[in-house]
């Protein structure tokens, strides 16, 4: 099993896939296996999670992202009667959300692209939602969402519900949303970090869930500094290897100070997970000046553009094509990323959000 260079592209085996929670196969959260990746060399680190602190030094900055996960995922029925699933993926201003359908099929669901618009479909405990129109996505990278600018993305939908805030509707109807390799469901919390401060991700933000209260303790007691963000993370693009959707996110003054305080020392910046680059380099200027700011974000990170606020980043193992690749080909470089994935295969490494985690560093 190699990559196919130049694109990054490889198989991935199916026994690869992360099928459960790391708790279901014996291991504790912070079991998981972990993979220490530099930039500056072809070194690789095997280890597990639970040693990260011998890889993080005092000085760092580790960037979270405390957005939790909601239960996003809802059966629904069109006005024939066909069951379909709902996946709610981005909160809109006015009462809007952006929505995507699918169907069932083999247990597995896929994307349904025969919703109309106008039309109502039936959801639990009395309730509905309307599909209004195709959600597009818009020509600034921080523009508010609106339903009538940029280009059509067919798969999502904006929608409007017949209650006025699907939260708590969702903590006693949804469930996670999960994809064809993870064959049952499980409790919310198994799609939760420690760290979790607002509800709002479609999906699990998954790079930080290994981490425990007692790792976190023993980071900060060695000097690294935790500085939090939120992104809400909408649905994934795993069929057809879409650019990101847009996605909201909050960078406090003082993560921005955080951040820029490290640069200015010389200290190492590392975010935890693809969400929170994409969120702190959304407020970084062309000067690498981390701005405190909020909205929405449609920034695609490439190797071309480059990143400008981090030095490292902690994250899962992603899928072939995925554009999370580019992120990381940015951060890491390219021969170094390949190296590492190679090995990743060759050793056996999980995928997906239950799998196991990659940490890169200069």
């Amino acid at each position: 099993m190699t990559l196919k260079e130049p694109s990054l592209d490889f198989v991935l085996p199916a026994e690869l896939e992360a099928r459960e929670p790391p708790e279901a196969r014996g291991l504790e959260r912070d079991q998981v296996r972990l993979m220490v990746s530099y930039r500056s060399s072809d070194r690789l680190v095997h280890t597990q999670f639970r040693e990260i602190p011998q890889h993080l030094r005092a000085g760092d900055v580790l960037v979270i992202n405390t957005s939790g996960t909601l239960p996003a995922a809802l059966p629904a029925t069109r006005e024939d009667g066909k069951e379909l699933r709902l996946h709610l993926s981005s909160r809109l201003p006015g009462g809007l959300w952006t929505v995507e359908l699918r169907r069932v099929e083999e247990g597995a669901s896929k994307p349904f692209s025969e919703g109309q618009a106008g039309e109502t479909l039936r959801l639990p405990g009395r309730a509905s939602v309307r599909l209004l129109t195709r959600y597009k996505l818009q020509p600034s990278e921080t523009q508010v969402p609106t339903p009538s600018q940029g280009k059509t993305l067919s798969r999502l939908w904006i929608a409007t519900f017949s209650f006025p805030d699907p939260i708590p509707y969702l903590l006693e109807h949804g469930q996670p949303i999960r994809y064809g390799y993870v064959p049952r469901s499980w409790p919310l919390e198994f799609y939760q970090s420690v760290y979790t401060t607002e509800m709002g991700s479609a999906e699990m933000p998954s790079a930080g869930r290994a981490f425990t209260a007692e790792i976190i303790t023993r980071l900060v007691a060695q000097g690294v500094q935790v500085a939090p963000l939120l992104l809400h993370t909408g649905v994934a693009s795993l069929e057809d290897h879409e650019p990101p959707y847009e996605e909201f996110y909050r960078v406090p003054p003082e993560t921005a100070r955080a951040v820029n305080q490290a640069r200015a020392d010389g200290r190492r910046v590392i975010a935890v997970g693809t969400t929170v680059v994409r969120a702190l380099e959304t407020v970084t200027d062309v000067y690498g000046v981390v701005h405190p700011g909020e909205g929405w974000t449609q920034l695609v990170i490439t190797p071309q553009r480059g990143v400008r606020a981090v030095d490292g980043i902690l994250t899962g193992w992603h899928e072939p094509k995925a554009t999370h690749l580019m992120m990381l080909e940015a951060i890491a470089g390219r021969e170094p990323l390949a190296v590492a994935y190679r090995a990743a295969l060759e050793r056996r490494y999980l995928w997906h959000e239950f799998g196991d985690l990659h940490l890169i560093l200069p």
